[in-house]
């Protein structure tokens, strides 16, 4: 097997998260790190035995031994770094969102038209086994007619008015932040499982606390309630959604219903989602992923427990243990990344050969959604999605 190469650009939150995912796949080699913090960057090198350190992003994609760039920076560099990977013929796994705004994504659309990079957004939450199977069940015909697809995405680390972190401000995160940074990731699970895309949404957002107390040292992604920033800085306006509900209207006629929040008390990763359709409902939630509730009028409610015996062989091969052992947040990336490296190992043409993982084209549309919820907001009425 020929080890493929990759670089990983960030080390906040999600950055090492995808090299202890890459670390798990067989034939695949993390050379290089990148970190605006050098020390950070030294750090996760040592930690992993990575060989090279990078202290800014472009002699990381421009290193002619990488194949594979993986773009865990801020939002507000996706674009820049996606753009130069594109035009250096490395193949690109960006996290959400792919761009801050359409314009952005919308040329890296036209960019991969001339380009044979294989080009993956993080929606890592496709790839729990069970939301695969749930998958399967609506394909199979299992939910019969769609009706209603309602759920929320909620968590409180942004709960008290002194949490801060580069997320709540627009130049860094974009001028989304609740339905762009979680809610995108419910919308993309929702679409995927069904089959159905959101042609209209209404949405009422809003922000409570229009001020917050910015900490003198940067705070990284979740970890403002384990450690001090240091002194408090000066009170900053805040001018990005902490919460909001969103109305949907599904192609083929479902209905849909979304609430998001980033402050509801003790509520730290609830992405849950319930599809009711003529023929049964599911139900399932991120916080106990190996359990999917099927209700039924004619006869008991169920409860699959995540067994690669019990699930469609589409689903099984996303299931690596067997039941009664847990698997959780680390194997959505994981099963991710392999199919994009499969895809590349392959040789496989991203502009004509089907990928099983999402695509800067999905990336591209939650951003077509994100802005029709944001129009939405303002004019207070419902509003299409506009390709």
């Amino acid at each position: 097997m020929k080890t493929i190469k990759a670089g990983v650009i960030g080390t906040g939150f999600i950055g090492p998260a995808h090299v202890e995912a890459l670390r798990r796949i067989a034939g695949v080699e993390v050379l290089a790190v990148g970190s605006i913090e050098p020390e950070r960057g030294r750090e996760l090198a040592e930690r992993f035995a990575i060989p090279r350190v990078y202290d800014r992003w472009e002699p990381l994609v421009a290193d002619p031994d990488i194949e594979v760039i993986h773009n865990c920076t801020p939002n507000s560099l996706h674009y820049a770094i996606n753009r130069a990977a594109i035009l250096a013929g490395k193949h690109i796994i960006s996290e959400k969102p792919l761009t801050v705004n359409s314009r952005q994504s919308g040329e890296l659309l036209r960019l991969l038209r001339k380009s044979r990079s294989v080009h993956a957004v993080n929606f890592n939450y496709r790839f729990y086994p069970l939301v695969q199977e749930a998958r399967a069940m609506v394909d199979g015909g299992k939910l019969g007619k769609i009706f209603l697809v309602h759920g929320h995405y909620l968590q409180d680390w942004l709960y008290y008015p002194t949490d801060y972190n580069w997320r709540l401000e627009p130049d860094a995160g974009g001028a989304s932040r609740a339905v762009a940074d979680i809610g995108a990731h419910w919308l993309d699970l929702v679409q995927f499982i069904t089959g159905l895309k959101i042609r209209r949404l209404c949405a009422d957002l809003v922000t409570i606390h229009p001020s917050r107390q910015k900490p003198a040292s940067a705070v990284q992604t979740f970890k403002g309630k384990e450690s001090e920033a240091g002194a408090a800085g000066p009170s900053v306006r805040i001018r990005t959604e902490d919460a909001g509900n969103l109305l949907l209207e599904f192609e083929g006629g479902a209905r849909g219903v979304l609430t998001v929040s980033q402050v509801s008390a003790g509520r730290k990763n609830c992405e849950a989602f319930e599809i009711d359709g003529s023929l049964c409902a599911l139900a399932w939630n991120q916080e106990e992923p190996n359990r999917l509730w099927v209700g039924n009028r004619g006869g008991p409610n169920e409860i699959l427990i995540k067994d690669p015996s019990l699930l469609s062989p589409s689903a099984r091969r996303y299931a690596h243990y067997p039941g009664g052992h847990p698997e959780g947040y680390p194997e959505g990336p994981m099963n991710l990344f392999m199919n994009v490296y499969d895809f590349i190992r392959a040789g496989k043409d991203p502009r004509t050969a089907r990928a099983d993982f999402p695509t800067f084209e999905d990336g591209h549309w939650e951003n077509l959604l994100v802005e029709a919820a944001l129009r939405s907001n303002r004019s207070r009425k419902w509003t299409a999605v506009k390709e």
